[in-house]
């Protein structure tokens, strides 16, 4: 079982910057890939980017690519999402999420941080 916790939300202006932060608990979390996802009010659920499960590999939505980026800390069971060059449109509800079979589907979720970026 693996249990994810959200934090760093909050406010920003555009242009700025915000890192999430996601601590898992686990003992495999190490084995785990990770992801971040967001959902803006009225809208669907999007994956924002995600980490292999030995942080040699990255890939992002192309929304966030440039702007994002995502890093694990294996040793503090932490998975990190650094954003900069906020705009707007990245208000959201931002969730971390964790995939036991490396390749999908994403089978833990974390409660979500709000971040909301003013114009």
């Amino acid at each position: 079982q693996v249990q994810l916790v959200e934090s760093g939300g909050g406010l920003v202006q555009a242009g700025g910057s915000l890192r999430l932060s996601c601590a898992a608990s686990g003992r495999t979390f190490s084995t785990y890939r990770m992801g971040w996802f967001r959902q803006a009010p009225g809208k669907e659920r999007e994956f924002v980017g995600a980490v292999s499960w030995s942080g040699g590999s990255t890939y992002y939505a192309d929304s966030a690519k440039g702007r994002f980026t995502i890093s694990r800390d294996k040793a503090k069971n932490m998975v990190y999402l650094q954003m900069s060059s906020l705009i707007p449109e990245d208000t959201a509800v931002y969730y971390c999420a964790a995939d036991s079979n490396r390749s999908g589907p994403w089978d833990y979720w974390g409660q979500g941080t709000q971040v909301t970026v003013s114009s």
